[in-house]
């Protein structure tokens, strides 16, 4: 009888051991899931590595062309955006991805300016374009 209360212990102590070995498993892999965005590689504190493109649609004289409508293209994905130039012809394209190049142009009336390139070797944050229109 008494060996079969040992035998009983040890199995308990066993199963007890396994219980703390799986609570802490658990513990771990929950700790896992909620850790710091740092430790995925991303890294709050370091800046933006996004670009933003901006300018403005002019006439052949500098004057702004309201309500021309600008086209950036993505030349990995071939995605175009657009944006319709307000009273002043600025544009804004923010967000835009280091790694990728992008080509820039814009329409009014029917005509077309050249078409300008963002490259990812060019290491600005803010690139400024202007886009010129021959209205004539």
């Amino acid at each position: 009888m008494k060996n079969a209360v040992i035998a009983v212990a040890a199995s308990l102590r066993v199963l007890l051991s396994l219980v703390m070995l799986s609570a802490a498993v658990f513990y771990t892999s929950t700790s896992v899931l909620a850790a710091p965005a740092q430790l995925f590689g991303r890294d709050p504190k370091k800046e933006d590595k996004t670009r933003l493109l901006t300018g403005k649609v002019l006439d052949g004289g500098d004057n702004p062309l309201p309500n021309a409508v600008v086209y950036l293209t993505n030349t990995h994905t071939r995605s175009v955006k657009t944006y319709i130039v307000g009273p002043d012809g600025s544009y804004r394209f923010p967000a835009l991805q280091p790694s990728i190049d992008y080509e820039v142009y814009a329409q009014y009336n029917n005509r077309k300016s050249h078409t300008k390139t963002v490259s990812q070797f060019d290491d600005r944050s803010q690139v400024y374009i202007s886009l010129k229109i021959d209205t004539k």
